[in-house]
């Protein structure tokens, strides 16, 4: 009788649990590669904010907006991105928008993000002498007798400095901005005329300016232009929308354009190169 040969189990290659060991591997190390990168990233974000901190005016529920916006403009400086945030660029045009403050004083700021109500009316406006304005031109009182002064003083020097343009109520806004619309359309009127709450000249302190001689557009070609640059903030007057900041103060270059804020705002303004939205921005203090 033939004995019956026992199979023996055949056993798993070598190779085999090798590979396994060494997908298992590959994962455990991919598992720690990733939490490094992890912890790498937040240490990133965290050096970031350390360096975004460093800016005296930086603002601690603005952090996340800060590192929105750095992470979209990476050449931009740490200040440059804290200024901006601040001005409020890193969001579109009449978004996120608030009730202007400091309302009825020389730093109110009315721009493309802070606007006024159709109630808000200066409280002591009052009407320029047609020396140097159009008729029927307002302006607050300390802007009204600070602009006359200038206007005089230009005059002393043959040059004509003259208001066109100055007080406009909220109403009269709506009707100059919806003339625009139809005229240009709505994208070409936001980049020159503000929308009704949004304008300046609700405030009573920014006022047009023209020569007499040339159209108000054209006012950048003349002698009166070129003594405005030099003078025009030794009266509290500041050039409101500048040619190099058109993308922070969200409008087209104005020649024309002065602000009232005050001889020390408007001497520091001038001296280092800001716009009004600059200035806020960095809680510059009176």
């Amino acid at each position: 009788m033939k004995k019956v040969k026992k199979r023996k189990l055949k056993k798993t290659p070598k190779i085999i649990l090798i590979l396994l060991l060494c997908i298992l591997s590959i994962g455990i190390i991919n598992s720690i590669g990733n939490k490094e990168t992890e912890k790498k990233k937040l240490t990133k974000e965290e050096k970031n904010i350390q360096e975004l901190k460093k800016i005296s005016y930086y603002k601690k529920e603005y952090k996340n907006r800060y590192l929105k916006y750095q992470e979209k403009n990476p050449k931009l400086t740490t200040e440059e991105i804290v200024t901006n945030v601040n001005i409020g660029i890193d969001k579109p045009y009449y978004t996120n928008t608030k009730e202007a403050t400091n309302k009825n004083t020389n730093l109110v700021l009315v721009n493309k993000y802070n606007y006024l109500t159709e109630n808000d009316v200066p409280n002591n406006l009052e009407e320029l002498d047609t020396t140097y304005a159009r008729s029927g031109m307002h302006l607050v009182k300390e802007a009204k007798e600070a602009f006359e002064e200038l206007s005089k003083n230009a005059k002393e020097e043959d040059l004509n400095i003259i208001a066109m343009s100055s007080y406009r109520s909220y109403e009269y806004q709506v009707t100059l901005y919806n003339n625009y619309v139809e005229s240009d359309g709505k994208e070409a009127a936001d980049t020159y005329s503000a929308r009704p709450g949004y304008s300046e000249h609700q405030t009573g302190l920014a006022v047009d300016v023209y020569n007499l001689d040339v159209p108000y557009t054209s006012f950048e070609e003349t002698k009166e232009y070129e003594w405005m640059q030099e003078n025009a903030y030794k009266y509290g007057f500041i050039l409101r929308f500048p040619k190099d900041k058109v993308n922070l103060t969200g409008y087209q270059y104005e020649s024309w354009h002065y602000r009232y804020v005050g001889v020390k705002v408007a001497t520091y303004i001038h001296k280092n190169n800001l716009t009004l939205e600059e200035y806020i921005a960095k809680k510059v203090e009176d």
